[in-house]
């Protein structure tokens, strides 16, 4: 298995990733090309976010996004994980710990970088039990959100 930042080749499995993720969790059809685009974005514009990769034998088999967050209190930057997908196949393999270990050790060898989040929808039961294995707590905040 190797995680590694991904590229712009990556491209056709993230957007299939997100496709699949959406309708999976949310039972909802996003429109593919506004897809392909939003993922365009992130390669083109670093600030937007970074994308991971977790590669086995020559294939991408899951994903994660990080976006920045500036904490005036923490006088750094907080990294959120989203958009979270393993391809079903290669999940309870523990493709998701390992990116998140990678990502836990770019903050860990960063004084810039403060901490990681993400959130989960509520009823993803077994991904809280995940991230409470790797030691994320669920403790301070409630997240409200409104989107256009």
């Amino acid at each position: 298995m190797i995680i590694r930042q991904a590229n712009e080749k990556d491209s056709s499995s993230i957007v299939e990733f997100q496709l699949a993720m959406a309708m999976e969790t949310e039972q909802l059809q996003l429109h593919e090309p506004t897809v392909i685009k939003g993922v365009a974005a992130v390669f083109k514009d670093s600030s937007k976010g970074i994308y991971y990769v977790a590669e086995t034998e020559g294939k991408v088999v899951g994903s994660l996004l990080t976006t920045f967050e500036w904490s005036d209190w923490r006088n750094g930057t907080v990294l959120w994980i989203q958009s979270v997908y393993v391809k079903p196949e290669y999940r309870k393999r523990s493709i998701f710990s390992q990116l998140y270990k990678h990502i836990q050790t770019r903050v860990n060898s960063n004084p810039d970088l403060r901490g990681i989040r993400l959130y989960a929808d509520k009823t993803n039961i077994p991904a809280h039990g995940v991230y409470e294995h790797l030691g994320m707590t669920a403790e301070h905040y409630q997240m409200f959100e409104w989107i256009k």
